[in-house]
């Protein structure tokens, strides 16, 4: 029997194909995994109620979500790391005055501070979840937000990212880039849950596939990039297995043996 690990997925283009839907195979491949006793965790950029239904299915009860800025153990909230208030509210200001849309983030909702926008309607459609973001242009108040998502075309988050030293800007769509503090990653939501479990770090592992898991892929010791995943991400991982639609988490676990 092998020795008890941790296990870290992302999700799109990781744990679901491009068409978001979880491969079979990938699916008896976790409880597998779970079988053996080991720990399985999911690491996204996505939102706590973007992947409920996921992790029901999966069974999974720890997580890091918001790209490290909203943490889960074993069903219990362990870290958390709002924006700062202040300087999301002069974010807002800046990007009204560009015709960007902005939609807001808590760990149960999401609200865009216009009634509708192309930019908001098209890259959210891209995710296929049933959640869409309704109109409140004062959600940002008085509440704890984990993210924000900026809509802007490739290039136009270069003067957000000067004026807003506080927050890190990636992007995830040609017309969307997330918006989390400073420093803020998977890696670091994957070190307060590590913290608390006593599993050596040469049994950690981790799988990716997009620019927000290279912190985490470069910082996890066992590593795993899909053979989807963009160049630079391959670069920073100790393995490469297949892509997610050629069974790729399967044959990745086989490869560092945990299967």
């Amino acid at each position: 029997m092998n020795k008890r690990s941790i296990i870290f997925f992302d999700i799109d283009g990781t744990l679901l194909t491009h068409d978001k839907e979880l491969p079979p195979l990938t699916k008896e491949s976790i409880f597998k995994l779970k079988k053996f006793g080991h720990e399985v965790a999911i690491a996204t950029g996505r939102a706590p109620f973007m992947f409920e239904d996921l992790r029901r299915e999966l069974d999974i009860h720890t997580f890091v979500s918001y790209n490290g800025q909203y943490v889960v153990l074993n069903g219990e909230v362990l870290s958390t790391n709002p924006l700062n208030s202040p300087s999301l509210e002069k974010l807002t200001e800046t990007a009204l005055l560009n015709n960007h849309p902005v939609v807001y983030m808590d760990h149960k909702d999401m609200k865009a501070n216009v009634p509708e926008h192309t930019y908001i309607a098209e890259s959210i459609s891209t995710l296929k979840i049933e959640h869409f973001p309704t109109f409140d242009p004062n959600y940002y108040k008085d509440r704890d937000l984990y993210q924000t998502l900026l809509f802007c075309q490739v290039g136009e988050e270069k003067q957000y990212e000067e004026m807003f030293q506080e927050f890190d800007f990636v992007r995830w769509h040609p017309l969307s880039v997330d918006v989390i503090p400073k420093g803020g990653s998977k890696a670091k939501g994957i070190e307060q849950i590590v913290k608390k479990l006593s599993i050596p770090e040469d049994r950690h592992y981790a799988f990716g596939d997009g620019l927000n898991d290279i912190e985490m892929l470069t910082t996890v010791k066992n590593s795993v990039a899909m053979g989807n995943a963009v160049d630079q991400v391959k670069k920073v991982a100790k393995f490469v297995t297949q892509s997610v639609e050629e069974n790729g988490i399967t044959h990745g676990l086989k490869m560092v043996g945990l299967l």
